[in-house]
């Protein structure tokens, strides 16, 4: 069967500066992954643009990305190091000769260190320091942006820094995670308007992560119920304002009480009977929920910010991309106005406290040599692209 996408539908992959470029003075330089690599040097992708540049052409007309604010900012309201600004904008500028523009995400998870020693977000004082990078990221690189994502999965940063302590700087507190949302919300408010008035037409969102989370027995209804309203509803609340909502999923979440992945409790999923990749339980159908609900509930537009599965097995990743493209295909028939597909991620990189051990590009990276190989599911995508229309 194939499943045809329409005539306007977008397609793009997604990368983040903190995860591909070589580590500068932000709070996670030095973080010891799960698999034991150092988060200092990446994938080399501020070596390699030009090379990494024939790989995103291939995947759509967005690319999602982000920039290093502490490359660019070394002191708060410091103007930008032109010598920076001058290596991002020839890469924007060969993206766009190429027919893809940007959706620029101001916000992925990383703060200069002078940011994190103040207080980080935690202190309402610094979202001004914030604003005033988002400013300068207004003026040197929003003539490329198709679309506009203040913050990336807010829901995932706080619940991660502020509340379990994978995240630096490793706090566990429910308040502090709430305070956190906060504040993000109020630089979000004040951001959405800073954009609007330079380029009014320009589409502003965030990016929300989105899981299933369901409780397998009566112990387990109660915490999955709390994960489902505090991830989705209590989280987004802050983040209203907005031209569409960008939605990121990956991950189907039992709990029988405690939450069961294949990260903490390696397989428990199997003897559950549940598919999963190498971190979480599998139900594409989740992205469905989440899609319709989001829709209805805010009439607003909505575009898959992020979608993929960590796994090293690329026909595992092109049975994925079918799956959720059926998701998407039948959420359109039921009225979604889904304007696009983004896929996490372009290349392999460094997946945050994990490592680079865990994958999800559609492009394959030696962790050690850097090099770059095209997988098979790199070549399918691509191929959906040019058909616009997918056959499962």
């Amino acid at each position: 069967m194939t499943l045809r996408f329409p005539a306007n539908f977008f397609w793009g992959s997604s990368t983040s500066a903190t995860q591909v470029e070589t580590a500068s003075e932000h709070n996670w330089k030095g973080f010891r992954a799960r698999d034991g690599f150092l988060l200092e040097r990446t994938t080399d992708h501020e070596k390699r643009r030009d090379e990494d540049l024939e790989y995103i052409c291939q995947f759509g007309s967005i690319y999602r990305c982000s920039v290093d604010w502490a490359r660019l900012q070394t002191k708060p309201f410091e103007k930008f190091d032109p010598v920076v600004v001058e290596e991002y904008q020839v890469f924007f500028r060969n993206l766009e000769q190429r027919g893809v523009k940007l959706m620029f995400v101001i916000h992925h998870f990383a703060n200069p260190k002078w940011f994190e020693a103040s207080g980080g977000w935690l202190k309402e004082q610094n979202i001004n320091a914030f604003i005033d990078f988002a400013k300068q990221c207004v003026v040197h690189f929003g003539q490329w942006a198709a679309y506009w994502n203040t913050f990336n999965e807010p829901n995932v940063y706080a619940m991660n820094a502020y509340y379990l302590g994978h995240f630096p700087p490793h706090l566990r507190s429910y308040a502090k995670a709430n305070c956190v949302l906060r504040n993000l919300g109020k630089a979000h408010q004040v951001i959405y308007h800073l954009i609007k008035a330079s380029y009014p037409d320009t589409w502003v969102g965030i990016s929300l992560n989105t899981a299933w989370f369901e409780g397998l027995n009566a112990l387990g209804k109660i915490p999955a119920k709390f994960a489902d309203w505090w991830f989705h509803k209590r989280a987004a609340r802050p983040f209203e304002l907005v031209d569409f909502w960008g939605l990121s999923y990956y991950a189907y979440v039992p709990f029988n009480p405690f939450p069961i992945t294949e990260l903490d409790k390696p397989g428990q999923l199997d003897k559950l009977k549940i598919p999963h990749d190498n971190m979480w339980g599998y139900r594409p159908e989740g992205l469905g929920r989440h899609l319709l609900s989001f829709s209805k509930k805010s009439g607003k537009p909505m575009i898959v910010a992020e979608s993929g599965i960590c796994t090293d097995d690329p026909r595992q990743r092109i049975q994925s991309i079918k799956d959720y493209l059926a998701v998407c295909h039948q959420c359109i028939k039921q009225g979604v106005d889904l304007r696009g597909y983004i896929h996490w991620s372009t290349w392999d990189n460094f997946e945050w406290n994990l490592g680079p051990s865990y994958r999800f590009g559609l492009v394959k990276v030696n962790n050690f040599t850097k090099e770059r190989s095209m997988t098979e599911a790199g070549e399918f995508y691509a191929k959906i692209i040019q058909e616009n229309a997918v056959d499962i």
